[in-house]
């Protein structure tokens, strides 16, 4: 791309990223420094660490972050290591099905995750026991299923870690008669912290702003339901944007650690490896001792989805104090998709979803473009501003687009308009923000995506093509464009697949029922008395479906790409 080119696209991504993510993030967090005459406070954020039920709902929640990524990394670094190690059949099939627990939402797997684990769920009838397994406030419960959708994220960073490390090196290691643990400890440990850091920052961030799990396991006491709880009806209390603001400071300082520890980049070794590492094939009975640790963390980890599936095909009342469900129905399907908010919900979420999908391609491509083939000096700005909407929750954006409506609906130019007033008011119409915060937070998976595409296309291609007199975007329509197609495809559907099946944003900013999307529809009839929790797992079952098709499709255009799509 040439510069001047590149010089407005990269003008006018950091306007668009000015007006639609920094903005309203710099007013999420000036309204909880700003005192009702206008000057500078700090009372509202110390009163945050003064009032005893906001301290307690941010230790809960780093209680959450911190023992979902341990859990997580423990659950998901002994696979990683044999799959790095050993070769042996049926492994490509395993490797894929680490992935399975991303199909699902972890609000909905807490339907099914208390059907199972809760106080009169199937594993007490099994045992005919009357144990508390989520935990005292619910919060093991959190951590568990939490972990348990999350430890793919850890498992495609550590194997893509481990995959880099040198072989020599342990080799070396073991000439000079170092044991196994002491080559993990002081050799291949310290190698793969860049992928246990990348993975981790996002598994940690990720479990300490959700939102929907806490809401779902009724665990009100963490500081995203408090936020929530406060800012779901627009008001002037400043202390739930104090709160948001300690919540963006914990997520980005981790954020921007990960980056100044590892650069975000490649992991440790300097250069490519000086011999390539010979799995160890495996036969027989060894052969099942290493699918063991695999085929028993996808046991545990599809239990929820095991529970949302029962639920979901079972009469109202039908599944209490046993082991399986005593009646069996169709009719949740039947309702769940007869319903008129079910209707209105799938419809809302393609809309705002696919015109999110949208704007990830034009600026994706184009933030792409500048810092893979431009020679601009602050390119890398522009990379790292794509990828900072990782470091920065959907709860916290949310709040940032309520400050921002709060603001644009209380002009007077606006309330005069109707047509304007409808467009800026989430009260009224939430759709512009939603698609907002679809497409900006959704933005990172496109960027790389086309990034990996335009790193494995040689600019010669292009270069050719110029010097045969053909304009530049002629030669991104003809050339380019088309070879990266399957990259651009990969990225687009993850876009489109979390978009509709986003939470945070979704429950803040939909207000009214005839913009529900399809996430904020689940959890409005979970709340249902009677038959609320088997139709919402019916939809469940829905996501679960069309996420499954989503990431196998995603896996198969990018391959072993997949992963750096979940890393800082």
């Amino acid at each position: 791309m040439r510069n001047p080119a590149a010089r407005t696209v990269f003008l006018l991504t950091l306007t668009v990223f000015a007006a639609g993510f920094l903005f309203p993030l710099w007013l999420a967090v000036r309204n909880g420094f700003i005192s009702p005459d206008g000057q500078f406070t700090l009372h509202y954020l110390t009163g945050v660490f003064r009032n005893p039920v906001y301290l307690e709902g941010l230790l809960n929640s780093l209680r959450i972050a911190t023992g979902t990524t341990v859990l997580a990394t423990l659950l998901a670094l002994p696979p990683a290591w044999l799959s790095t190690r050993y070769s042996f059949a049926g492994k490509t099939g395993l490797n894929a099905l680490m992935l399975v627990p991303m199909i699902l939402p972890p609000f909905v797997g807490a339907i099914g995750f208390q059907q199972i684990l809760g106080q009169y769920g199937a594993l007490n009838a099994l045992f005919g026991i009357n144990m508390d397994w989520l935990g005292r406030g619910q919060l093991s419960g959190v951590v568990l299923l939490q972990a348990l959708s999350l430890f793919p994220v850890m498992y495609l960073n550590i194997t893509a870690a481990l995959a880099n490390i040198d072989p020599a090196m342990d080799e070396a290691a073991q000439n000079l008669g170092a044991s196994g643990l002491t080559r993990f400890r002081r050799i291949t440990l310290p190698l793969m912290m860049p992928g246990l850091f990348a993975g981790g920052t996002i598994v940690f961030i990720w479990a300490f702003t959700e939102l929907g799990t806490p809401l779902i396991m009724n665990c009100t006491r963490v500081a995203s339901v408090q936020v929530y709880d406060a800012l779901k009806e627009i008001g002037g209390n400043p202390f739930p944007f104090a709160l948001v603001s300690v919540m963006l400071i914990v997520s980005t300082g981790l954020y921007f650690l990960s980056k100044f520890l590892f650069g975000g980049g490649a992991y440790t070794m300097p250069g490519k490896t000086s011999t390539a590492f010979q799995e160890i094939p495996l036969e027989g009975g060894r052969a099942w001792l290493v699918r063991m640790p695999f085929l028993l963390l996808i046991g545990l980890a599809l239990l929820p989805h095991l529970g949302v599936i029962l639920t979901s095909f079972t009469a109202p009342g039908g599944w209490y104090r046993s082991v399986l469900p005593d009646g069996l129905t169709t009719g949740n399907y039947l309702e769940a998709l007869g319903h008129d908010m079910t209707i209105s919900g799938i419809r809302n979420s393609l809309g705002f979803s696919l015109i999110a999908v949208l704007f990830t391609l034009v600026f994706g491509i184009g933030i792409a473009f500048v810092t893979v083939r431009s020679t601009l000096r602050f390119r890398g700005l522009l990379d790292g501003l794509a990828m900072l909407p990782l470091a920065v929750p959907g709860l916290v954006m949310a709040s940032g687009y309520l400050a921002l409506s709060s603001l644009l609906s209380n002009l007077e130019a606006v309330r005069n308009s109707p047509a304007l007033l409808n467009l800026f008011d989430i009260k009224t119409n939430p759709s512009l923000f939603l698609v907002l915060a679809y497409g900006i937070r959704r933005l990172p998976y496109m960027v790389r995506s086309a990034s990996a595409g335009l790193q494995q296309t040689s600019v010669e291609l292009e270069e050719s093509a110029a010097s045969l007199g053909a304009a530049p975007e002629v030669s991104l329509r003809r050339i380019t464009l088309p070879l990266i197609t399957a990259y651009l495809i990969a990225g687009a559907l993850l876009a489109f697949a979390f978009s509709m099946l986003e939470v945070s944003d979704s429950l803040m900013l939909a207000q009214r029922e005839e913009f529900y999307p399809i996430t904020k529809t689940i959890y409005e009839l979970f709340q249902l008395i009677g038959t609320g929790k088997y139709i919402a797992s019916a939809l469940g079952v829905w996501a679960m479906l069309f996420l499954t098709v989503t990431l196998v499709g995603s896996s198969l255009l990018l391959g072993k790409k997949l992963g750096a799509l979940f890393r800082t």
